[in-house]
């Protein structure tokens, strides 16, 4: 038995501490797969487990063919570690999923259907959920309705890891901290059509979760990056060049109302907090300005030294 060298599917799955899940993921994906006939691959990459998970997965790496395995050399988060398999897989599609059993790998099959159907990504929707309530669904509930009115990238589900990909999509997709969650929000960036499909979940059995509560803040802040990325990625000056336009002009004009006072009245200004708000709001109006333009030539040189463009071709008609 033998792999193709370009394997048509790539099914990327992230670990970390998953060892009593890893034989049961592994039998379960190649059930699936093998009888569809198409050429995969499924890439497993280990994002610096310390349990005994780098053992068996030399095992079932040596067991079976379709099967690569990466070794992170420590723990760097999920985003990384996704962005390790999108840099190594070989496949026009490509499927993410969890390692916790949680994702029903029966559901790739559905998800690379309605990928073919002309969209770019596919986003699994986990309908009827199995997680507490209190710690994990409705975090997720409030975050998935505030993502979706701010960017206007409407899904029900943005947090669910099993997706489908076209491979360009996937190549060009730059995951940083934590933004795995705003995938679907990065792919709209690129100009993906994006569609969605209900899929199976299942209660976790085995392991510990590494979901929780506390990471409601840090989506708030990823949120506002993502906002800043929609709206401003290319042009920052506009946001702080205008920010700090409308704060100097307001303090000009206090200043220029106290001024008239003083001169033409002869009030006293000197203990008033509005002569310290006005110079406030016109110094802080100035550094918006220059951050601004900090940002802006930031911006330039990105994209003028890494060669990449401010645009993404779908197809070229000659």
């Amino acid at each position: 038995m033998s792999i193709p060298l370009s394997p048509e599917i790539s099914i990327i799955v992230p670990l970390y501490n998953e060892a009593p899940n890893l034989h049961t993921l592994v039998e379960r994906t190649l059930d699936v797969m093998r009888p569809m006939g198409r050429p995969f691959e499924l890439i497993l990459i280990d994002d610096g487990s310390t349990d005994n998970s780098h053992g068996l997965l030399r095992a079932i790496k040596s067991d079976n063919l379709e099967v690569r395995v990466i070794l992170l050399r420590r723990n760097f988060g999920q985003s990384a570690a996704m962005t390790a398999g999108f840099d190594y897989a070989r496949g026009d599609i490509v499927v993410t999923m969890d390692g916790d059993l949680q994702n029903d790998p029966k559901n790739i099959p559905l998800l690379i259907s309605k990928l073919e159907e002309r969209y770019d990504l596919v986003n699994g929707w986990r309908k009827d959920r199995h997680d507490p309530f209190i710690s994990r669904r409705l975090p997720s509930m409030i975050a998935n309705r505030l993502i979706g009115i701010a960017t206007g990238v409407r899904l029900h589900d943005y947090g669910c890891s099993l997706k489908a990909y076209r491979g360009d999509l996937a190549k060009n997709l730059l995951l940083y901290g934590e933004l795995h969650r705003f995938i679907p929000v990065l792919a709209g960036l690129y100009g993906a059509r994006i569609g969605e499909v209900v899929v199976s979940h299942h209660p976790r059995s085995r392991g510990k979760s590494k979901y929780g509560i506390g990471r409601t803040y840090r989506v708030i802040l990823d949120l506002i990056l993502m906002l800043f990325f929609q709206k401003f990625a290319t042009r920052p000056l506009q946001l702080f060049g205008l920010s700090g336009g409308v704060l100097f002009i307001s303090g000009f004009i206090i200043e220029l109302y106290l001024t008239w006072l003083k001169l033409w009245h002869g009030q006293d200004i000197g203990g008033r907090p509005l002569l310290l708000l006005g110079a406030l709001l016109i110094i802080t109006g100035i550094v918006l300005g220059g951050i601004g333009l900090c940002a802006e030539l930031v911006t330039r040189t990105y994209y003028e030294s890494s060669g990449k463009r401010i645009y993404a071709v779908r197809e070229v008609l000659e």
